[in-house]
This record gives C-alpha cells, structure tokens and sequence, in this order.
C-alpha cells in the first residue's frame, strides 16, 4: 500500500469550507495540515481525527509561511497536495471603499495564494510530483456589484493558476482551479461582520442591497460545504485531477452569464442588486 498522501490546507477555521477540506482528505487516509492565524488555533484543534494536524500558518506573512513549511518537512519530508483556501470577504463598492481593506483581500486573497505556491514548489519539483488547488470563485469569472475588490482577488487567482498549469508542467505538478458557488459557510456572516466598520456616502441609499450582495451566498439553497469539501477532495485525489472543478449552487447560473453578452450580464445584476434606478 502506498503512503498517506501529504495534504497541507490554509485557512481552516471552525465553520468554514477549509475545515470541511481537511475532514474530507482525512476521510480518504490522507495526513492533512490544517492550517490558520495564530488567533484561530483554537478552532483547528478539536478535529476528531488523528489523520488530522493543526499547524499555525498565516499566508500574510513570509516568514510563516517559510517557517510552516518548513515545519512539514522537517516532520514528513514531502507536501503532497497543497490546498489554497484561505481568504477573505471584501464587500462594498468600488468607488468608496478603503484601498487599505482592499490591499488586504489582495494581499490573503491572491498574493496569499502565491506565497504558499512559491515554497511549496522547489519540493515538489524535486520529487516531480505534487498536485496545487487555487480555490477562487464563480466571480472570479463573472464579477458582480457590491464585491469587485473580492472578485478582481478572486480572477487574479484563476489568471495565475492558468499560468502556473503550464508553467509547473515540466516538473510534474498539477494545478487545480476550484470556482465554488453559493457554499453554506461562515463566509457570509464574516462579509456582514466586515461592512460594519464602512459609513457609505455615495452609496449610502444602497446600504440594504450591498448587505444583500454580502449574505447571499449563505441562502437556504446553498450546497452544503460537507458535500462540497468531499467532491472536491475525491477529485484532487484522482489519478488525472481535472484543471478545473466548478461545483455548487448557483455554479450553473454563472456559466449561463460567463457567455452572455455584457447587457445581459448588467441587466441581470443591475435588477439584481437594485442598481436599475437613478438617483
């Protein structure tokens, strides 16, 4: 039988989709690292697996990340499949909101992403082996109002992960995209959280339907993040992962509008988020 496979996961707090990731790896007699800041240890610490280890990990910062990978490979001596998940919510209109809260969606949205990658692959490349999963998002494709600083963070990642599929193909590596849909999660109610600190002024008449944009992938058909975290575990884990795994509610939606023409696409969500009116 073959060894465990070596699965490190960022961003992998109580009632997210990362936790559900490590669960699911674990499920299928992988050793996973489930990782996060120092301030959210306490949420990785109770899974109840011993397939399953927490490791402090703030994908900010280059020397936590330097120094948690190092950590794995000191212990393992290989990373197997690195897992993308971290991010956060960044909702608000383009025109008002702060450019220090969108640096900081950037800077744990996507350069988040690459730092994890850039030493992450010197080992993989040394063992011409190793699969990288980029978890972006269906905006990431078709952005929406009220979330472009989220979405621009989230398209950055599919260009770099298309980028990065050919580039790492000589060495043996596989990049996965995921573009998950509308996942139940603690996502939503992290976006709310964040708008709280926001005094809209342009905008202020559109308050409501900005909360709206924040919550709306928490609605009562959203997949739920258990069976999102498994189908996407069981795909990685296969002998060809696909390049791309779009799944969840609302994913079939976003397709429909990736190919529409752009009045379609304004149209739709101008009436969506009540941007169809003057003021």
């Amino acid at each position: 039988m073959s060894d465990p496979k070596v699965v490190l996961v960022t961003g992998c707090a109580k009632g997210g989709i990362g936790y559900e990731y490590c669960k699911a790896f674990a499920e299928r007699n992988c050793h996973v690292f489930a990782s996060d800041i120092p301030q959210r240890m306490m949420d990785i610490s109770d899974f109840d697996s011993d397939k399953i280890e927490a490791l402090e990990l703030d994908v900010s910062s280059d020397e936590s990340v330097s120094s948690a990978v190092k950590t794995i490979m000191s212990k393992i001596g290989r990373i197997d499949i690195l897992v993308n998940n971290a991010g956060i919510a960044s909702a608000g209109p383009l025109a008002e909101l702060p450019l220090d809260a969108i640096r900081k969606a950037w800077e744990i949205n996507t350069l988040g992403q690459l730092r994890l990658v850039q030493n992450v692959v010197p080992y993989m490349a040394s063992r011409r082996s190793g699969s990288i999963v980029n978890v972006a998002s269906v905006v990431g494709k078709v952005p929406t109002p009220w979330a472009g600083s989220y979405c621009a963070s989230k398209a950055a990642v599919l260009a770099m992960s298309d980028t990065l599929r050919v580039e790492l193909r000589p060495f043996g590596i596989d990049v996965v995209k995921v573009l998950p849909g509308a996942v139940r999660s603690n996502f939503g109610s992290n976006s709310m959280e964040g708008l709280r600190n926001h005094d809209w002024k342009l905008y202020k008449e559109f308050k409501e339907a900005i909360a709206d944009r924040a919550r709306a992938s928490q609605g009562g058909k959203s997949t739920d993040a258990t069976l999102f975290a498994r189908h996407v575990a069981k795909k990685v884990l296969s002998p060809r992962p696909p390049k791309q795994i779009a799944f969840g509610h609302m994913t079939g939606l976003f397709a429909m509008l990736s190919w529409s023409p752009l009045w379609v696409r304004d149209l739709f969500f101008s009436t969506r988020f009540s941007l169809n009116k003057e003021v």
